[in-house]
């Protein structure tokens, strides 16, 4: 078993995290979070839902010896590009929609949040305002994650059989490709979380002018997935 494979492995995860697919699915889910750390923690359960079905759909294949059929491929593909439309015109929708502003509370505890709400359907600027902190599992970011991995499990699956000696190898190798896009996107994320998380702090504008930028983006890149698959390659045709 060659360590240097397996190394080789994390290092194309950390690398696969950056593709321009993922990139954008990432940020669209970071202008819904109030903070790098739940930034990050976004990032990281991406790369875990995207390891998730990396690992199972490249176990079947290698443990049965065989290939995913192209067109479940594409269609996989495909499903990713709708995906990423939605994203896009999820972020869209709420920045152009409500009228989103940015304000800091403290704690009984002194602990300063910053937080993100509407004034959509209000008259004025209310002096108090009730804010809800967001707990719990980030599902959303797992099911694109899930999403992700399901589309690029055919060219990985290829690259492992062509490459390692043993199904066991290539179950290692898949583990590690996926524990370093664990890694690449979760630093990837909190470099997105900087300029969304200073642009808070008093320059909405600016703000949300990325926000608009990283919908369109989304939306951009999936119609393109969409169109090529689709049509393209022949996939809706």
């Amino acid at each position: 078993m060659s360590f240097g494979l397996l190394s080789l492995g994390f290092l194309l995860g950390m690398r696969h995290a950056l593709e321009t697919d993922h990139v954008a699915a990432v940020a669209s889910l970071a202008t819904r979070s109030a903070s790098v750390r739940e930034t990050i923690r976004q990032g990281a359960v991406w790369g875990l839902g995207h390891t998730l079905t990396l690992f199972a759909f490249g176990s079947v294949v290698l443990l049965m010896d065989t290939v995913m059929p192209q067109r479940l491929a594409q269609g996989l593909e495909l499903a990713v590009g709708v995906m990423l439309v939605g994203l896009g015109i999820d972020v869209l929708r709420r920045v152009i929609r409500e009228r989103i502003h940015f304000h800091v509370h403290r704690h009984d505890d002194g602990v300063r949040h910053f937080h993100a709400h509407s004034h959509a359907g209000e008259r004025g600027h209310p002096e108090l305002h009730h804010h809800q902190h967001v707990r719990g599992f980030p599902l959303r970011a797992l099911f694109v994650g899930l999403m992700h991995g399901m589309a690029g499990s055919a060219a990985l699956i290829l690259l492992t059989l062509q490459t390692v000696q043993s199904p066991l190898t290539g179950l290692l190798y898949i583990a590690l490709f996926g524990i370093g896009s664990i890694a690449g996107m979760a630093a990837l994320s909190a470099i997105i979380a900087v300029p969304l998380r200073y642009s808070a702090r008093g320059l909405t504008w600016l703000h949300n002018g990325l926000q608009l930028g990283i919908g369109a983006m989304t939306l951009a890149i999936g119609a393109l997935v969409v169109y090529r698959i689709g049509f393209v390659d022949g996939l809706l045709v």
